[in-house]
């Protein structure tokens, strides 16, 4: 059936002023809303201040900048790698500006039906994305699924977002987490506005995968997102640390030499160009942090919020949970392939076992054999590339049992895991279960995303499922629902863990000897 667009819609009343946006198959759709003010100029690296008011009706039409960043392709390990990416996670090309606090809102309708309400924040590390750069983030089937209001929203990234300058001036400080910052005045918007959407503003659950499940990690541990947010949904990457402050100012002082600016001069970086000061950040953080080894992504230098004693007292869950979140249920899982997938790589099933003792060897040194020798004895059938695959990846899920179990050790609230771990027949199935995998599921966008899915029925009834746990874990704070086996919270003796497959299963540790085996990430 055709899709029939209406743009006579009501007009809302926002802190800022009036809006109207258009409704289609059922939704009521507002995109590029200003959450905050433009942040260039001498706006730079200083917290974000409210929308500025405007006159008359704004349309809420098309989605907003995003912030300024480094092309996507600029990134991949290959043209062939960006080409099969974007075509699973079907990329959109994004407008980019420092003007960039913009949200997008989906809801069944406009009322005072007080639905709960869905905060997407975007993957891309903290350096690259959008609310609205994959196809998958659409929110209306979601919205429509579950009853509730879907937000998506940009923010400040990389330089931008996360250079701390306080090192230099001490009117500066706290710039390092100016894109944290913006994550805070847009919940604080939700606060005030989402109920003219028809949302509840005291039932509102962040949710992020990648870097935006770092960003929830982070808000968790934040005095100043206290009560903005009342569940929380971390999607593969827990980022239990951030960056300190002495790693924070060595990228700033590099950053200084790079552009050749003083280090009593700071000012002048609000009048550097973003492509110079882009290229400047580029070349700095390929000097500081060269090499990545795949067993320990998440020791290494990089764009990250910075803790800095004040607006990230602590790092977010290390060694502890945040006792400020401690009554916040949280749900948190990764995919069973991650980083370590065939994307790009036609011929990674000739993968030949020297070659994967040789790549274990450069991570885990001594270690490797053992390692390896492990994991061939648990999945004998398992091909070469898939015992790598299995090794890496168990690095980063056990972060994900580490986060579930320092925030369920406060016993406020209980602690949810999952594993995602059904392999997309696309590409010859060589993407296997790969990071970004659970995406189209969770917005219930696997037929829209059928690029990434194959849209076939096994990947249709898997999003019901996945898509109904993330609403009832919204609604509820607890992710069962009909359509599950029985669900238990996260208990240290048991890591009972929900697996998302053609078939879902809730066991007991499934991969706990693996975890130990290969280390956290």
């Amino acid at each position: 059936m055709a899709t029939t667009i209406r743009t006579d819609t009501p007009v809302l009343e926002t802190t800022s002023g009036r809006i109207r946006g258009f409704a289609a198959d059922g939704i009521h759709t507002f995109l590029g809303i200003p959450y905050g003010a433009p942040t260039g100029g001498a706006a730079r690296f200083r917290p974000p201040r409210p929308a500025e008011p405007w006159t008359g009706v704004r349309p809420a039409i098309v989605y907003g900048a995003a912030c300024p960043q480094a092309p996507r392709e600029a990134g991949a390990p290959s043209e062939r790698h960006f080409v099969e990416e974007a075509f699973l996670l079907g990329f959109n090309h994004s407008r980019y500006d420092e003007d960039c606090l913009r949200l997008n809102v989906w809801t069944p309708s406009p009322d005072v039906a007080k639905r709960p309400v869905m905060v997407w924040l975007h993957g891309g590390h903290f350096a690259s994305g959008s609310g609205h750069d994959i196809a998958a983030f659409d929110g209306t089937s979601l919205a429509r699924r579950g009853d509730v209001v879907v937000v998506t929203l940009n923010h400040r990234l990389n330089v931008l977002g996360h250079l701390e300058l306080g090192w230099a001036r001490a009117d500066l400080a706290g710039s390092g987490n100016a894109g944290m910052l913006d994550l805070v005045l847009a919940l604080a918007w939700v606060r005030d506005n989402i109920g003219a959407f028809g949302g509840d503003p005291d039932n509102v659950t962040i949710f992020g995968q990648s870097g935006g499940g770092a960003k929830v990690t982070t808000l968790m541990a934040m005095p100043a997102a206290r009560g903005l947010f009342h569940r929380a949904i971390v999607q593969s990457n827990c980022a239990l640390r951030q960056t300190g402050m002495a790693d924070a100012e060595r990228i700033a002082r590099a950053l200084f030499a790079e552009l050749g600016i003083a280090d009593e001069d700071p000012d002048r970086l609000a009048e550097v160009p973003y492509a110079a000061l882009s290229r400047a950040e580029l070349a700095v953080m390929a000097r500081l942090a060269p090499q990545q080894n795949p067993a320990r992504r998440n020791r290494r230098i990089r764009w990250e919020p910075v803790v800095d004693g004040r607006i990230l007292p602590h790092h977010a869950f290390d060694p502890v949970a945040p006792q400020i979140s401690a009554h916040v249920p949280l749900l948190v899982g990764t995919t069973l392939n991650e980083f370590t997938t065939g994307i790009g790589q036609p011929d990674i099933d000739g993968t030949s076992l020297t070659a994967v003792r040789q790549s274990l060897a450069a991570a885990y040194g001594s270690d490797a054999d053992a390692i390896l020798a492990h994991f061939r004895a648990r999945h004998p059938a398992a091909s070469p590339f898939d015992l790598l695959s299995r090794i890496y990846s168990a690095t980063i899920r056990e972060w994900a049992v580490i986060q579930a179990s320092r925030h369920a050790a406060l016993g406020g609230a209980p602690s949810w895991l999952y594993w995602f771990t059904w392999a997309t027949p696309v590409l010859d199935g060589r993407p296997r279960a790969y990071h970004n995998a659970e995406l189209p599921f969770v917005f219930h966008n696997a037929d829209r995303c059928a690029s990434a899915t194959g849209g076939g029925a096994d990947a249709l009834a898997l999003a019901d499922r996945v898509a109904d746990a993330w609403i009832a874990f919204a609604r509820h704070g607890d992710p069962n629902h009909a359509g599950l086996p029985a669900w238990a919270p996260f208990a240290d003796d048991r890591v009972t863990t929900m697996v998302f497959d053609t078939t879902c299963e809730a066991l007991d540790n499934p991969d706990g000897p693996e975890r130990a085996a290969a280390g956290p990430a």
